[in-house]
């Protein structure tokens, strides 16, 4: 859903129309409520005038808040009424459902149902951990004649040679301990670098992805000796032309021709000479990454056991997740009147459209979509609710807000803001936002959100409802981390609260997800017994309003798809794709003339 200029002229008039009268079938309100608006709209002009003169809202906002237009106050005033009167409430939801992961072995996950997965990854880390005897030389594992073969191939492409470090230096290393296990080989990104540009690769014309023959990755073919990996790899490498859309177009390329040169100046524990033959130095680092996850996979598992439960999870966490995640909204979460939603892709935008998600929802996705990352945010408005839809965009007018000279880490598609009126005539402001891993932007966009809106005379009226993922901790590092009671006291100055309170709960969490020992990142890997002590367990996901305009009737989590939640589990599952639980919360109106 994209607004062009025609669209927001007609939004507008219909818009201007509904402010005329209430909407939903109500009728119009008694004399006696509207001598009661009138107060109340001076009153607000007063305090308005107050603040100008004290400074009081303009300490936060960094200038002095617009006046409200008396036809929006007027309207958000009835509308608040109808609702309230009527016994209306709103429904709010929040997701973020999570960008695929290509590897569905990288997070541990709750998989009840088949006790080979915990064997399997138990016995990956007693591999990695304590290997032994087992930590043979690379040369056991990716052989001579397999480096000849790829020497071979990469003097073919006009490579400069790098036979003396692998005869000097990496067929001699152990593949734990000075390959796998090896800090320097990490901070020189020489397997991590070209793992990330070929583990999976979108192609043109086609619905599922290209992936280098690999464990950590949705690669089907048959890894089952280090023979079949091989010749599957190299032909993968060398002559599989690939068709990439980029920015600049289409173009057609096998992966090798995809790799890109290691800089000492970004990375600099690579020396110069390394950095010269960055391009063949990677590609052979990266085959012998590649042989290790075979060799390991075979040696702890049988082929007919990892490869079947790899394919179960392929299915599930990766193929199957789009449609698992929509399905959730519809059956469980289409009762709702708001959903905001994070990281999101264009597929799954596409796929909700033409389901019956999109017959009840407006979905609306930002005019300007990161097509790269493919991680939006996006607002599905009920219709129902908002009979109008949506009526313009503000994200621009949010950016804008930013304080000056101060750079917020933001990428494109983490906000969209929106402005809609629903049934009664209430005008809303809604907005959907994925915030950084540190959570360091998530008051500075709050903070842009409200001096955008207070400094608009037509935005002023609007009730603020925002869903988002904040990425607060619950024991933030100092300087590095947002930490949630912080965050909190940041969203009360503003007069507004949460699904959670003024004051939320640090150890009430919506996330638990924690890395395993099957990806590239080991110094990032958890134990088995410290997935709850070192793991990504947070409150981090939020719902906020103004708290004079609704209060809180009912608020849950869930990470299950079945509206609850089950603490201390380890997410996604089989059967939940996110590894944020949904939030949601029903919030009914705080009547504004009750006392005037």
């Amino acid at each position: 859903f994209f607004f062009d200029k025609k669209q927001q002229q007609q939004h507008k008039n219909t818009m201007a129309s509904m402010y005329r009268r209430p909407r939903g079938g109500g009728n119009p309100l008694p004399p006696s409520y509207r001598n009661k608006a009138l107060l109340i709209i001076a009153a607000i002009a007063l305090y308005t005038a107050f603040l100008y003169h004290s400074g009081g809202a303009g300490q936060y906002l960094g200038a002095d808040p617009a006046a409200p237009d008396p036809n929006l106050s007027a309207s958000a005033l009835n509308g608040m009424a109808a609702m309230a009167n009527a016994n209306r409430k709103l429904q709010v939801s929040t997701w973020n459902v999570a960008a695929i992961n290509n590897n569905p072995f990288e997070y541990w996950i709750t998989y009840d149902e088949n006790p080979a997965y915990e064997t399997i990854m138990t016995n990956i880390e007693a591999f990695l951990e304590n290997p032994g005897a087992q930590d043979v030389p690379v040369s056991q594992v990716f052989t001579e004649e397999m480096f000849a073969e790829l020497e071979k191939r990469m003097d073919g492409v006009g490579w400069d040679n790098v036979r003396s470090y692998w005869d000097n230096d990496f067929k001699n290393r152990k593949i734990i301990q000075d390959f796998m296990k090896d800090p320097l080989l990490g901070s020189k990104r020489l397997a991590s670098m070209p793992d990330r540009i070929t583990n999976t690769i979108n192609v043109v014309g086609s619905d599922f992805p290209v992936c280098r023959p690999t464990v950590i990755n949705m690669y089907d073919g048959d890894l089952s000796t280090l023979s079949l990996w091989w010749s599957a790899w190299e032909k993968f490498m060398f002559d599989t032309p690939l068709t990439i859309q980029s920015k600049d177009g289409t173009f057609t390329e096998p992966p090798y021709k995809m790799l890109q040169p290691i800089k000492k100046a970004k990375y600099p524990d690579i020396t110069e000479e390394e950095e010269k033959v960055s391009l063949p130095l990677q590609t052979m680092c990266g085959a012998i990454f590649d042989a290790i996850l075979v060799h390991m996979m075979n040696t702890i598992s049988t082929p007919d056991v990892w490869q079947a439960l790899k394919k179960t999870m392929v299915e599930n966490l990766n193929r199957q997740k789009v449609p698992h995640t929509l399905d959730i909204l519809e059956n469980v979460y289409g009762s709702s009147d708001i959903i905001t939603l994070q990281e999101v892709s264009g597929s799954l935008i596409e796929q909700a459209r033409n389901r019956p998600l999109g017959q009840k929802f407006w979905i609306v996705a930002p005019g300007s979509m990161d097509a790269v990352r493919d991680q939006n945010s996006v607002i599905l408005l009920a219709k129902e609710t908002f009979p109008a839809g949506p009526s313009a965009e503000i994200t621009s007018l949010v950016e804008s807000s930013f304080e000056a000279g101060v750079t917020v880490p933001v990428a494109k598609g983490d906000i969209l803001a929106i402005t809609a009126t629903d049934r009664d005539g209430i005008p809303f402001v809604v907005a959907s936002f994925h915030g950084d891993t540190n959570g360091l932007a998530t008051k500075p966009v709050l903070s842009a959100i409200m001096k955008g809106m207070a400094l608009d005379s037509s935005l002023v009226a609007h009730k603020l409802v925002f869903g988002l993922d904040a990425n607060t901790y619950e024991k933030a590092k100092p300087g590095k981390q947002q930490d949630v009671l912080e965050w909190a006291q940041h969203y009360v100055k503003y007069d507004l609260t949460s699904c959670w309170g003024d004051v939320p709960n640090p150890a009430n969490y919506t996330t638990f997800n924690s890395r395993t020992y099957l990806q590239p990142q080991l110094n990032k890997a958890c134990k088995k017994t410290d997935k709850r002590v070192n793991g990504d367990v947070n409150p981090k996901d939020f719902i906020l309003f103004g708290k004079g305009d609704f209060k809180v009737v009912h608020t849950w989590k869930d990470n299950t798809g079945e509206k609850s939640y089950i603490e201390d589990m380890a997410f996604p599952t089989l059967n939940f794709p996110s590894d944020h639980g949904i939030l949601a919360t029903i919030i009914e109106p705080i009547n504004p003339t009750a006392n005037a």
